[in-house]
């Protein structure tokens, strides 16, 4: 269970909780990453404050996070579950694509999904989504469930990173080295 709810970011959603994680792990040199934007087209601009107050969506972003971790490639989504279901819809298939893709190219892609009434957030290695997601696409459940998902791929916060993410990371390719 993460402790960051004792310290500065308290109320903080999961995105600014990895930020933080994120910028710590540049300054120790662990990592580089970085948050996807999403590209949007302004339709209305307020004259006076110049700041947007009607925009589309442009395209499809793919993850929300890209970048490197000791020289490999990682992706990843960050998501959170109010429930102990988590609904697939909440994946889009061309982000499945992008991270299978990803993949292909030697990348590690995964998902970060925190269950917040739990208080617990889980590195779902990108294989374990896929595995939903083909059981939804041959017609089972549409979901998947939190006691479906391997709990040793729990994340812990670390000292000052509240979603530390590299030791999971690290379980994922130790398994997938020996497989």
């Amino acid at each position: 269970m993460g402790t960051w709810h004792t310290r500065g970011l308290r109320g903080s959603g999961l995105e600014d909780l990895i930020n933080h994680t994120n910028d710590r792990y540049r300054e120790k040199g662990l990592a580089l990453i970085q948050k996807v934007p999403t590209p949007i087209t302004p339709i209305e601009i307020d004259k006076t404050s110049r700041h947007i107050t009607l925009a589309y969506f442009d395209q499809k972003s793919t993850v929300d996070y890209i970048g490197a971790i000791q020289g490999i490639p990682v992706c990843f989504d960050a998501k959170e579950c109010r429930t102990d279901t988590f609904p697939l819809h909440n994946i889009h298939p061309h982000q499945i694509a992008f991270m299978k893709e990803f993949e292909i190219q030697g990348g590690v892609s995964f998902i970060i999904l925190s269950y917040t009434a739990k208080n617990e957030i889980y590195y779902l290695p990108f294989d374990h989504v896929a595995e939903f997601w083909k059981r939804m696409e041959d017609g089972g459940r549409k979901s998947f469930t939190y006691e479906e998902i391997d709990k040793s791929y729990q994340i812990h916060s670390h000292r000052d990173m509240y979603v530390h993410y590299l030791e999971p990371l690290q379980r994922d390719l130790d398994r997938k080295q020996n497989s």
